[in-house]
């Protein structure tokens, strides 16, 4: 069965937290198997059969509704598509060189063109932004907290569910699926 990495919004934060042996079960009581959490942040690693990546989305946001209490948006990548993010180069490395932050914004769905150019009149001297597939790169030249992006500020512009992880997250990910 193919390795697949949720994304979930809203574990650990805001008030909302969860013991990563809970979430383990959580996921395992969907019959997902060899579940694993990676960081305390919302990351689960797990084995399911292929099929409809939207669909088991939707399955294990509803379970996690119905258990915590509250709702947890969940993006799905498989290990290849983690891979393929982490290999990706949105910015130049001059550009990657004199940022402090590269972040991952996980999309619900693809933009649109619309919704690209909302996103794009948001750029600043200390914002940038890559937008590839599914997945929005942000390129911070400053702290994060001098910048008025967050993730919610990204949801509000594009229309639909995101969630961010740093690119050293999504690094570390990426190195735990190559072959030894």
């Amino acid at each position: 069965m193919p390795k697949h990495i949720a994304f979930l919004r809203a574990i650990n934060v805001g008030g909302h937290t969860i013991k990563m042996n809970e979430l383990r079960r959580l996921f395992e009581s969907l019959g997902l198997a060899n579940v694993e959490t990676f960081i305390a942040s919302g990351n689960v690693i797990f084995e399911a059969k292929a099929g409809n990546t939207k669909a088991l989305e939707k399955r294990i946001e509803s379970h996690l509704k119905e258990s915590l209490g509250y709702e947890v948006a969940t993006f799905i990548r498989t290990e290849v598509e983690v891979g393929e993010i982490a290999k990706y180069k949105p910015f130049s490395q001059a550009k990657l060189n004199s940022a402090t932050a590269l972040n991952v914004c996980f999309l619900s769905d693809t933009p649109d063109k619309t919704m690209v150019e909302k996103l794009m009149a948001m750029k600043t001297d200390i914002d940038d932004f890559h937008v590839y597939r599914r997945e929005l790169y942000w390129l911070c030249q400053k702290k994060q907290s001098e910048s008025k992006i967050s993730n919610a500020a990204l949801e509000k512009a594009l229309g639909i569910k995101t969630t961010l992880r740093g690119m050293n997250t999504i690094n570390r990910l990426s190195e735990k699926f190559k072959p030894a």
